[in-house]
């Protein structure tokens, strides 16, 4: 049986907390287990480094940098996304 710290984290659930991951948020018992993912994992390195050169190039939204009406725009649509994800 494998450690605890080290049991396997999949490609897919990588995905999932990526950004809890780049935000410094990651349990550090979860963040172990991604970072063991990667040492492993080509296409998983490739894509974490896609996303630190997309938050570098794009920067940080903030709540104040964007106009209320993109923001309202932004919401309807994550809404519409999560609605036809479930089936709804």
């Amino acid at each position: 049986m494998s450690d605890d710290i080290t049991t396997d984290l999949a490609c897919q659930e990588l995905v999932e907390i990526i950004t809890d991951y780049l935000e410094g948020t990651l349990p550090e018992r979860d963040r172990a287990r991604f970072d063991a993912h990667l040492m492993t994992c080509p296409p998983c390195r490739e894509y974490v480094a896609e996303m630190h050169i997309t938050l570098r190039l794009t920067g940080r939204l903030t709540t104040d940098s964007i106009s209320a009406g993109a923001r309202d725009e932004l919401l309807r649509a994550f809404r519409r996304m999560k609605a036809s994800s479930t089936g709804l």
